[in-house]
């Protein structure tokens, strides 16, 4: 009996030897996990992830909004070192939503095809926004090519193009589809939080951010194989085809509440109190400008307040840091409370409650300003003027400043509210530094500006990669810049791409910076 029991285990041993060989990737299945189900939960997971960088986040502090003046909390350094390469998962996940749509019943065209032409375009953007050529045609294969080519920036945004207008025409085609009783679930949106499923909303964004792809290409306008200019004029000249957002209430954007929180909440004001300030490039514009945004956004500095006997309604008492400063220094102003030198973010708007405002992933002024952009620079006819303003009011009104009449807002500050005026058309437009200049680069500055003062806390990187491009607004340097006192242009690829895609690592740098040095100072094909 004894032997009989070793004969049988060897024999099962040997029958388990030989499917592992045969069959290892059953291996690689976690049993715990479900291999199939519904697209729409897969949805949710990549809109999640189209607002991985949040208001008030590390992003932002480089967008140059606002600053950490306490080291143990961060700082504002450019020391960049690998990029974040998570839109990787991300767009697997787009990968398997369309599977499971398919498999559900969806049509070839369907809800989830469309809205994942429209993903990898935004998530390949960002990718290669951050550090160059990255991975596209042969990434998100597994195990069948883990060793992909790096495509060049140029095929990429050719790629994110073409998706744009196929994510375009799918939406057109399913909105259309007549077969209004075809009810399978992989030809239904479901799962959207964004929009509750609105497709026509959809479309809208998709057209929108289309646009802000065009502007990012401005200094390509040359390349024929682009046409940056003819694909803005083809988008603003057809509406029918190409719908675009028209207003704030079209954005894409996340709703906070009290289960996904703010990210400043009454839950962290004790620790943040006086260890995050604002950013000169950001508050002093506004300063300058007399923008009542500064009253909405920021303290006054309690040095402004105290020792030179300013109020809360005075534009002058808020003050912002130069992002460049050292860190010390910075600190040192903001040890006593009673005497900080700079303004702190608003305690109102952004502290009482959990809800403080959406974070706007792709939004309508920025939409007006890129519009506006385009007509100063002559890619399209129409009146800058118009879309700049329609941008300004747009930008004002998501604040709760009135600015079709005269009239008040609401400044509360330590309990205590005061109702400051504002006009609109009389007062702060009729400014020099605001009243649009006219299609010359005094006008397209004007415009840039107040795209930045637009993206303030939200659109991601959006900021950085405009000031990137263009150089408005001026952003500060100094010591507390690390990187010896010099903005960077871009990311490094994550150590994991160095040291297991080796050769195509080495190819991709010598193609684009002439060597092998991963280098964040170098000026990638974008930019050239």
């Amino acid at each position: 009996m004894k032997s009989f029991k070793i004969l049988s285990f060897t024999a099962l041993l040997g029958i388990a030897l030989s499917s592992c060989s045969k069959k290892y990737d059953a291996y690689d299945v976690n049993p715990n996990r479900p291999a199939q189900v519904p697209p729409s939960l897969v949805l949710g997971g990549v809109l999640a992830d189209m607002n991985a960088d949040k208001p008030w986040s590390n992003v932002m502090r480089w967008n140059q909004f606002d600053c950490c003046n306490y080291n143990y909390y961060g700082d504002q350094r450019y020391d960049w070192n690998g990029a974040d390469f998570n839109s990787y998962f991300s767009l697997l996940n787009v990968q398997q939503m369309e599977k499971e749509a398919t498999r559900l019943g969806g049509k070839t065209v369907n809800p989830y095809t469309a809205l994942g032409k429209f993903q990898r375009a935004f998530f390949y953007y960002r990718l290669t926004n951050l550090v160059g050529d990255v991975p596209m045609k042969g990434a998100l294969q597994g195990r069948e090519n883990g060793q992909p080519v790096y495509d060049n920036q140029k095929m990429i945004f050719i790629q994110i193009l073409q998706w744009l207008e196929e994510a375009n025409k799918q939406l057109a085609d399913v909105i259309a589809d007549p077969d209004k009783s075809y009810n399978a679930e992989g030809q239904l949106l479901k799962g959207d939080f964004y929009f509750n499923n609105d497709l026509l909303k959809w479309q809208r964004v998709v057209n929108t951010f289309r646009l802000r792809v065009l502007v990012a290409l401005s200094k390509k306008t040359d390349d024929a194989d682009l046409k940056v200019a003819q694909q803005f004029k083809d988008i603003l000249g057809n509406p029918a085809k190409y719908p675009l957002l028209e207003g704030v209430d079209g954005n894409l954007q996340f709703i906070y509440n009290n289960i996904n929180k703010y990210p400043s909440n009454p839950d962290n004001l004790g620790n943040d109190a006086t260890r995050y300030n604002m950013s000169a490039t950001y508050l002093n514009t506004l300063v300058r400008l007399k923008d009542p945004r500064a009253f909405i956004t920021a303290e006054p500095a309690t040095q402004q307040l105290n020792a030179f006997h300013k109020t809360p309604t005075d534009i002058t008492a808020y003050v912002g840091a130069l992002s460049g400063e050292s860190l010390s220094d910075m600190s040192s102003k903001m040890s006593n409370v009673d005497t900080a030198v700079y303004s702190v973010r608003s305690r109102s708007r952004y502290y009482s409650s959990y809800a403080a405002e959406p974070g706007v992933i792709v939004g309508y002024p920025e939409m007006c300003f890129n519009i506006a952009e385009a007509i100063n620079r002559g890619w399209v006819t129409g009146s800058a003027e118009d879309w700049y303003k329609k941008g300004m009011k747009a930008s004002l009104a998501f604040y709760g400043l009135p600015v079709n009449t005269a009239g008040t807002f609401a400044k509360t500050y330590k309990g205590v509210r005061y109702d400051i005026p504002f006009d609109f058309e009389g007062g702060y437009y009729t400014q020099e530094t605001v009243k649009y200049k006219g299609n010359n680069t005094q006008g397209l500055e004007q415009i840039l500006t107040q795209k930045y003062l637009a993206f303030f806390e939200n659109s991601g990187w959006e900021a950085f990669f405009n000031w990137r491009r263009t150089g408005v607004p001026t952003f500060s340097t100094g010591s507390g810049t690390g990187n010896s006192g010099v903005i960077p242009k871009r990311f490094k690829y994550p150590d994991a791409e160095k040291s297991t895609n080796t050769v195509n690592w080495t190819n991709a740098l010598k193609s684009q910076y002439g060597g092998s040095t991963d280098d964040i100072n170098a000026t990638m094909w974008l930019l050239k």
